[in-house]
């Protein structure tokens, strides 16, 4: 498996996957046509952010978003995970936990001390996550 940047044709897939990703990741609660989810992204790159990939024999397996965000409260810039994907074809395979720690050191090499994500309850991704040391910090609670 190889994990890096994509090339633009690349990108173009991960933009057609994209609302796949979203749908999933919310559990339902968003369903985005591809032109939202590249509003959604298009912020994120403009601000330095960018994808890794994960491929084998040339076919996308999966991706990660990753840049900063601050934190408001205590007034410091933190890396943050944006998005994380696996193809349903590549899943258990340890590509999200491979994607998940390159990106962690490659936000350390850009010069983060600390990563974070938002992730939906109940998302099946939070095993991972935590597996990998990540910890609740806040919890976001709604009412309708």
């Amino acid at each position: 498996m190889d994990i890096r940047k994509p090339d633009e044709i690349e990108m173009e897939q991960i933009f057609e996957l994209s609302p796949q990703a979203i749908i999933e990741g919310t559990l339902g609660e968003v369903e985005p046509t591809i032109e939202k989810a590249r509003k959604l992204v298009e912020p994120i790159i403009k601000k330095g952010g960018y994808y890794l990939i994960a491929t084998e024999n040339g076919k996308l397996m999966g991706w990660i978003l990753l840049g900063g965000s601050k934190d408001h409260f205590l007034d410091k810039q933190v890396g943050f995970i944006y998005e994380l994907f696996v193809l349903e074809d590549y899943r258990g395979k340890g590509i999200a936990k491979q994607l998940i720690k390159t990106g962690i050191e490659q936000l350390k090499e850009d010069g983060y001390s600390e990563v974070r994500l938002t992730v939906f309850d109940g998302n099946p991704a939070i095993h991972i996550y935590e597996s990998l040391g990540f910890k609740n910090r806040t919890i976001s609670m709604s009412i309708t």
